[in-house]
């Protein structure tokens, strides 16, 4: 429990599964009021929602498909509409989509890729730091990878460059925003069990990038969850802005 997180509008994107639910329940624990987006599963996200209830937080579920900028828009302002307010916004929305090299990636794999993992944040950004202005207060949190660092793994070129695209903008908006009482920080998790990785590499590679962590397993969804609260907490982490945190196991370091 972060008692200064009760009450707080948060918006986390891509909550209907994985990292983006397991943030949105950590929230609900601590009393906050949560936006629960989902693009495709609206299932998933409404019990998403409520567990985030079932927690002691406020649930809405939102749908929008961030590949279209508008539709980003709007969900920032229906997330507004809805509680008043958005102190904390998490751009967690993201895939991988497919494995490619430049031999063979079409143009339009190239831009959707970019679309869903970058120009999403961009996006609700641009709509939620006039709201977040105008209190001189609020939180966000854009989640990169390991890969916009490491340069990924095999086929994965594409997501990483999106990444790394996601790493720079962050601290970028750290700089241009501080002044105006907003923080941007990132959190970057290495190789975490979730149904992304379950749909693209394959279990024996799992295995291979366990053994690899120094501490020996694979990264859980709360794991980073718990960094995001962090993040968005002022009495926790007031005087932090422009981090990128890696949640890797010691994979990545430096």
């Amino acid at each position: 429990m972060i008692d200064d997180l009760r009450g707080k509008a948060v918006l986390v994107t891509g909550a209907s599964s994985g990292l983006g639910a397991a943030a949105a329940v950590a929230f609900g624990r601590c009393g906050a009021m949560v936006a629960v987006h989902y693009n495709r599963s609206k299932d998933g996200a409404e019990t998403t929602a409520a567990t985030v209830r079932t927690a002691g937080g406020e649930a809405v579920v939102l749908q929008a498909d961030v590949r279209d900028t508008e539709a980003v828009a709007s969900l920032v302002a229906a997330t507004v509409e809805a509680f008043g307010s958005i102190d904390v916004l998490v751009n967690n929305a993201g895939d991988l989509l497919g494995r490619h090299t430049v031999e063979d990636v079409t143009d339009e794999f190239v831009l959707d890729v970019f679309k869903v993992n970058a120009l999403s944040v961009v996006a609700a950004c641009r709509a939620a730091v006039p709201v977040m202005r105008a209190r001189r207060e609020g939180a966000i949190i854009n989640l990169s990878s390991v890969a916009a660092r490491s340069g990924g793994s095999s086929g994965t070129m594409f997501y990483a460059a999106a990444k790394s695209y996601v790493s720079s903008i962050t601290r970028s908006m750290a700089k241009e925003y501080a002044a105006d009482g907003i923080r941007v920080n990132g959190v970057a998790p290495g190789v975490i069990t979730t149904p992304i990785q379950d749909r693209f590499t394959p279990p024996a590679v799992l295995g291979q990038l366990a053994a690899a962590v120094p501490m020996q397993r694979l990264g859980v969804a709360d794991d980073v969850a718990g960094t995001i609260l962090y993040l968005a907490s002022p009495a926790l982490s007031g005087y932090v802005t422009g981090e990128m945190v890696e949640v890797n196991g010691g994979l990545w370091m430096g």
